[in-house]
């Protein structure tokens, strides 16, 4: 079934006072000459539109170009958003140098749905209007619109506009509406002040959709906005989408703050950028080679800039040829994957070539690098898992799914579908971190992985009786590069799929234990061994390490150990009670409290049979643990204490 296509613009092209306003205005009935000096002079030279309703109803826009060659950047500025072209030529003249550049653009932007118009048919003989024909078959012959359409008409008399309309009504009922899929991008070609309204912009709007109320960001400078109201074709609209001619009345901003070659966006969506990656192409009628470093005219969108290409892989660029560049441009520009663009020499002005860009805000590449062409291969020509793949291999850190559509100018469904294949082919690891997915190479996953087992098991080897390889000192070891919460987030995917065990302060292997064995445990069961013994007078554990001969470096292990599994407590500097005998101690001094409401340093040291070397700081102790409460020289029963038996 034959889509009902309702947004087309349809542009024209062709070479100076061939006829093209004339003709807009036998379809339309709108003169599109707004400028003085254009009615005066007779040509354009500013863009004009148009809307035109056709037999069947449908309504589509209308550009009208300059043919000027001196105002092909104003032409480039219209043609850059079409989708059906009249490419117009004077039966009287035939094809002009106007119409060869005009139709060079053309092709190199892609616009590959067209009809060929011969105009001013009145001013000629049947038998010259065929010999025009012919030429004109001629010229066409192995280009894009070899089989366009060829209609003869007049705007003077008519003759030929209704098969006009009618071919013109066919060509857009098979062709597809622009996709709104995909952020809000409009190029604007033009800007001025409403009285009453304020600034006002106007372009084709390329992708997405906008509504009246949306925030917006002009770019490249980055000047916030607000949309106070919309217009397609001359009427108030609430909402826009791609493929129509937009005007947008902007809130807060001033006419000098916009120019033409700006883009209104959605915030954040778009990068500044000073170079541009692209594949080039060089017109085979250039008339001369292209040499690296060469400084050229970049149209762009709606854009011109000045701009020095650096050809990566030869020093000079033949016609008929293609290579991939990095255009060096001498203001910041922004784009989009995929955008058109066309070059021209800086003097005298003529179109030598265009392309298409691969990477719109790219680093800076060397030249000669096999690795540098090969990526920019992989990103000109991949499909959506391999374009995913080599984003993320390029970057170190985990990157959010959704950063990933707009960095990569693919549809959410297009990045799920992708990441949902590399999943299954074992290609990305897929996280799940604060309710967002990052995925990362399952390959540095795997060497994530074997690199962290590696360093805690050399960690359990050095130190058996610790609980395990401390978090933050892992982090710095290898991922000093990556954020608390993304190393956190590693952690647990390692942990989830039974690598590691996470504990509050390290990182444990799944088959240790942290248990003693051999000759270690028959120490430590001694040192536990002599602390019961001596009850409430223990040793100090210096002396500890003296009577079992033990050096201070395993002795320090030993205390770490029995430490981290509560067996012995530090009461004080180098006073430690057996967990037993301080449980012992707490009981009897919880009993003593219930039955006499409080009691003295020196009433404990004797309840307890210890000194007062001991009895002093177990007190405290316990009053740092709520056991106990202090008032004044006495202890009674504090909060801990109360629930306590």
């Amino acid at each position: 079934m034959v889509r009902d296509v309702k947004h087309i613009i349809i542009g024209t092209a062709g070479h100076v006072d061939h006829g093209k306003t004339m003709l807009i205005k036998a379809l339309t009935g709108i003169d599109t000459d707004r400028l003085r000096e254009e009615k005066e002079r007779g040509i354009s030279i500013e863009l004009g539109f148009a809307s035109l309703t056709l037999p069947s109803g449908r309504r589509a826009g209308i550009v009208d170009v300059p043919g000027h060659e001196r105002f092909i950047k104003n032409m480039l500025a219209g043609v850059s958003g079409i989708d059906l072209v009249l490419l117009i030529i004077a039966a009287d003249e035939g094809v002009m140098p106007q119409t060869r550049e005009h139709f060079d653009i053309l092709q190199l932007l892609q616009v590959r749905k067209g009809i060929v118009v011969l105009t001013k048919t009145d001013l000629v003989e049947p038998e010259w209007l065929e010999l025009v024909k012919e030429e004109v078959r001629e010229f066409l012959v192995g280009t894009t619109m070899q089989d366009a359409p060829l209609l003869a008409v007049s705007s003077v008399t008519g003759e030929g506009i209704k098969e006009l309309l009618k071919t013109i009504d066919k060509m857009i009922e098979h062709t597809e509406e622009r996709n709104t899929a995909g952020f809000m991008r409009l190029p604007v070609d033009r800007v001025f002040s409403v009285t009453g309204f304020g600034t006002v912009v106007t372009g084709t709007m390329v992708s997405g959709e906008i509504f009246e109320g949306d925030e917006v960001e002009i770019m490249p400078s980055g000047l916030k906005s607000r949309v106070r109201g919309l217009q397609v074709h001359g009427t108030k609209v609430n909402r826009a989408r791609a493929g129509q001619r937009v005007a947008i009345n902007l809130a807060g901003v001033e006419v000098e703050d916009i120019k033409r070659g700006d883009v209104v966006t959605v915030p954040g969506t778009l990068t500044p950028s000073f170079r541009l990656d692209a594949k080039l192409y060089l017109l085979e009628h250039a008339v001369k080679t292209l040499k690296n470093r060469a400084r050229l005219r970049l149209h762009i969108g709606t854009d011109e800039i000045m701009s020095r290409v650096i050809l990566l892989d030869r020093d000079e660029l033949q016609p008929g040829e293609s290579a991939y560049v990095q255009f060096q441009v001498e203001e910041k520009t922004v784009a989009s994957k995929g955008d058109r663009f066309v070059i021209r020499t800086y003097s005298p002005m003529y179109t030598i070539g265009g392309g298409v860009i691969i990477d719109p805000a790219p680093g800076k590449h060397k030249r000669f690098r096999p690795e540098v062409i090969n990526e920019l291969v992989t990103k000109e020509k991949g499909t959506p898992e391999e374009l995913v793949l080599q984003f993320v291999s390029s970057h170190y850190v985990p990157t959010p799914v959704e950063d990933i559509s707009i960095e990569l100018h693919l549809s959410p469904d297009e990045i799920a579908g992708a990441v949902q294949k590399l999943v299954e082919k074992q290609k990305i690891k897929q996280i799940t971190a604060d309710n967002k997915n990052v995925i990362i190479p399952k390959s540095r996953y795997y060497k994530w992985t074997e690199e962290v087992t590696g360093l805690v098991s050399q960690y359990h080897k050095k130190y058996p009786l610790r609980e395990g390889y401390p978090k933050e000192e892992l982090r710095s070891r290898l991922f000093s590069s990556i954020n608390v919460k993304e190393y956190q987030h590693i952690l647990q995917a390692m942990q989830d799929d039974g690598i590691i065990i996470l504990n509050p302060q390290t990182i444990t292997l799944p088959n240790f234990n942290g248990e003693p064995t051999g000759k270690t445990a028959d120490i430590i069961k001694k040192i536990e061994t002599l602390l019961k013994d001596k009850g409430f007078k223990p040793p100090k554990w210096k002396e500890i390490l003296k009577r079992e001969n033990i050096n201070e470096e395993d002795g320090g292990e030993y205390l770490s150990y029995l430490n981290r599994t509560g067996k012995i407590i530090k009461i004080s500097d180098e006073i430690y009670f057996h967990r037993e005998i301080l449980d012992e101690a707490r009981k009897k001094i919880i009993k003593y409290l219930k039955e006499n409401g409080s009691i003295t340093i020196s009433e404990a040291r004797d309840l307890l049979g210890t000194t007062r070397k001991y009895a002093l700081p177990l007190m405290e102790y316990f009053d740092r643990q709520r056991i106990t409460r202090r008032i004044e020289d006495n202890r009674v029963l504090g909060v801990k204490g109360r629930e306590m038996e």
